[in-house]
């Protein structure tokens, strides 16, 4: 609407003062409307940077562009506004940056830290369900490479395949590195205890993660540890369902030679079930919200 086209157009009600030693970000997923949990979670980062004199940015990760829809963005853009917060521009939109994400992934492929997998979601699991007990939660890839004949023959034929990271090529490639990654946690709802905490960053339980497959060449991991150096991320805030995917992200900034920022993971929002709130509860939606004449307070 006009009022997102105004923020859009102009960063003068940008009200907290700049500084460059707090930096978070609000990073949705355009495919459907905001909720109260997306409303909670943009509200917490934007409330810390404004309490730190710090920056608030905000990012679209579109990378799914069969989900993801312009469409969406100015609502979205019009349902923050609603709540009274405001970021700096541009906002940057994953979509238009798939070519760094690509570099990223060459570089962990010239490591040799990356191999195709061509097996199937099917596949994956009987693999899963035949390993050692306690071993079987995740898949752990091949005992050896795949013969360079054959590799070249599944691609002639056009199969489809991802690119999974290799956790055994990572603990050699780091050495005693691997086991020493730490991460510090702010977040009270994650883990026991209150206030700043270092954590193990054991990237081990996740098994070889999909970073990108043959037709969408990316992944979350990827765009997010990527962009969030680009733009200088001090502070990750987000919810606590992601808390479990930080070692993986730890395990890249190591690999790339990035920073780790610091991480605060808060509480999800539930509803009267005691279930999350997602993008297809529609009553829960902020658009719906500022229809039926809620108001932002």
């Amino acid at each position: 609407g006009r009022e997102a086209q105004r923020v859009l157009t102009s960063a003068a009600n940008w009200h907290c003062d700049s500084a460059m030693n707090f930096v978070t970000r609000f990073a949705p997923t355009p495919s459907g409307y905001l909720h109260l949990g997306h409303a909670f979670s943009a509200w917490t980062a934007w409330r810390a940077a404004c309490d730190k004199d710090g920056r608030f940015l905000l990012r679209l990760e579109d990378i799914d562009t069969t989900r993801c829809k312009r469409e969406f963005e100015a609502p979205l853009f019009d349902d923050l506004i609603w709540l009274g917060l405001d970021w700096e521009l541009p906002v940057r939109r994953q979509s238009e940056h798939f070519d760094e994400y690509a570099a990223v992934l060459e570089r962990l492929r010239a490591t040799g830290l990356v191999y195709r997998c061509f097996k199937t979601r099917t596949e994956i699991l009987e693999d899963i369900a035949r390993a050692p007990h306690g071993v079987g939660e995740v898949y752990r890839g091949p005992f050896a490479p795949m013969p360079a004949d054959e590799e070249a023959a599944r691609l002639a034929a056009g199969e489809a395949y991802a690119w999974r990271l290799s956790l055994d090529r990572c603990r050699d490639h780091l050495g005693d590195r691997f086991g020493a990654m730490r991460f510090v946690e702010e977040g009270a709802s994650t883990v026991k205890g209150q206030g700043a905490r270092e954590v193990v960053a054991d990237p081990s339980p996740l098994g070889d993660v999909v970073l990108a497959r043959k037709d969408v060449g990316t992944s979350y991991h990827i765009a997010v540890v990527h962009d969030d150096a680009l733009q200088g991320i001090s502070h990750v805030i987000r919810g606590e369902d992601l808390f479990e995917l930080t070692p993986l992200h730890v395990l890249l900034q190591t690999l790339l030679g990035l920073p780790t920022p610091i991480y605060r993971h808060h509480r999800l929002l539930l509803d009267e079930s005691g279930k999350r709130f997602a993008k297809r509860d529609q009553a829960a939606t902020l658009q719906a919200m500022r229809e039926s004449g809620e108001t932002s307070e």
